[in-house]
């Protein structure tokens, strides 16, 4: 096999990559793929599950290179990290630059520029133009963590509301606010208390426009846990591990401004709607919204752990000196990639960019809904689309089918991944340098293997 190094092109979007294309040289898995899922057994806990069964070498572009050979069209991003593309040419610049300066001093203990000028950057970028602070960390559930934290410190309240189908991570207290029991929660309890959850507007099952599912939501907190108690709510403005539900117009704009009415602190966390994945900066900006919080990661930093919180100064400003931080939240290496990052955002076409995909993505799923009723519902924004897969008689969700697309998808080449709090939802995130033609073939196999299903 030749390296990446000797067979280098162009993509449409200006960076180096893999040539690209799906090849199958052997099976999935391989042979040494499958050497390598042997020592995963072996030393590696078991539930630390993966999706497709490859020995990744190489990726960039839309296409994940195994140690067999095989070239794999890339339909999930790393969980929509890789959002500019692997190993993008200016974040590994940034990063090698960085990484001869030095590797770690902790913001905490001897500051430096790039968490400074990361900040900046998200205070600019993000939903709204009043003033604004941020605070930098490694992950979404980190962000999370503390954007509640803030929230609790600013209102001195406590209770917290999420929403059905939601997901925020798997620490204790994101765990509590994660919907989904498995396999997210199941045997891990007890919880953070004074977390409660209300409905989710869900327009493709629960037939509510936007207005109505708001006063249902609304009812329920005023009922069962009280504005003068509550101190956040918090929301993924698009759903993402729990099916890509996008709200019913007018759902959102009522919970802030019943949220501004209440001194409620409403914290949209975007892990995996922002930065230009919706074909929006932020998938707020698609509702028309501006949060009084905001957490972000997964693709601010083109792959490198990095994760922030952004909002409202004074809320952001509440907590006493000393209370956030974190060893390494704001890492310089990784900090320097998240510049790169939002360079390339900002400048490179990316939001035009993912609405292209949209036209491709949801054009093709639509032209299967419109053959196959099992494709019940079709949705999203930007790269950001989904397909819900179900019975066509009884319209219940179909779980098996879903599995079993995927599974043929990825035996085929294309790494797709599914979600949803039924399991029935197979979801694309393809990275925004991938290209048409890629994405093209990608959905052939995902055609073929619903076919034969």
């Amino acid at each position: 096999m030749s390296s990446a190094a000797d067979t280098l092109t162009e993509t449409p979007l200006g960076g180096p990559t893999l040539p690209q294309e799906r090849r199958l040289v052997t099976s999935i898995p391989g042979p040494r793929s499958q050497e390598l899922l042997a020592r995963k057994a072996d030393a590696v806990a078991a539930g630390v599950g993966h999706t497709a069964p490859v020995q990744a070498v190489a990726a960039g572009g839309g296409v994940i290179v195994d140690a067999d050979g095989n070239s794999l069209i890339d339909l999930g991003s790393g969980i929509a990290v890789t959002t500019i593309g692997n190993a993008h040419p200016k974040v590994v610049a940034a990063v090698q630059a960085q990484v001869a300066q030095f590797t770690h001093t902790c913001f905490m203990i001897a500051p430096y520029d790039s968490y400074v000028s990361v900040a900046e950057a998200l205070n600019r970028i993000t939903p709204g133009d009043h003033a604004k602070k941020s605070a930098l960390f490694n992950s979404g559930a980190e962000a999370v963590e503390n954007a509640v934290k803030i929230a609790r410190k600013y209102t001195g309240k406590q209770a917290v509301v999420a929403f059905d189908h939601g997901y925020h991570g798997r620490t204790n207290l994101t765990m509590a606010l994660t919907a989904k029991s498995m396999p997210y929660k199941s045997g891990f309890g007890p919880f953070a208390s004074e977390i409660y959850r209300a409905p989710l507007s869900y327009p493709y099952r629960d037939g509510l426009d936007g207005g109505l599912a708001a006063k249902k939501a609304i009812s329920m907190i005023e009922k069962q846990v009280g504005a003068d108690n509550l101190a956040a709510i918090i929301i993924e403005p698009i759903q993402g591990e729990g099916g890509f539900i996008v709200p019913a117009d007018g759902f959102l704009p009522a919970l802030v401004e019943w949220c501004r009415a209440n001194d409620v602190v409403f914290i949209a966390d975007e892990i995996q709607t922002g930065f230009a994945r919706t074909g929006e900066m932020f998938a707020s900006d698609l509702f028309g919204i501006v949060p009084d919080l905001i957490t972000t990661a997964k693709g601010i930093a083109g792959g490198l752990p990095l994760a922030a919180v952004t909002g409202r100064a004074d809320i952001m400003d509440a907590s006493h000196a000393g209370g956030l931080g974190g060893t390494y939240g704001g890492n310089p290496i990784a900090c320097a990639a998240a510049l790169a990052a939002i360079d390339v955002f900002e400048n490179d076409g990316m939001l035009e960019r993912a609405r292209e995909i949209e036209t491709v993505l949801k054009g093709r799923l639509q032209d299967l809904r419109a053959t196959d009723p099992r494709v019940g519902d079709v949705r999203g924004h930007g790269a950001m689309i989904a397909a819900e897969f179900v019975d066509p008689a009884t319209g219940e969700p179909d779980a098996a089918l879903t599995a079993a697309v995927a599974k043929a998808s990825i035996a085929q080449g294309v790494i797709v991944l599914t979600c949803g709090t039924y399991g029935n939802v197979i979801r694309f995130l393809p990275p925004l340098s991938i290209t048409d033609d890629l994405l093209h073939e990608g959905m052939d196999v995902v055609a073929a293997a619903l076919a034969a299903a």
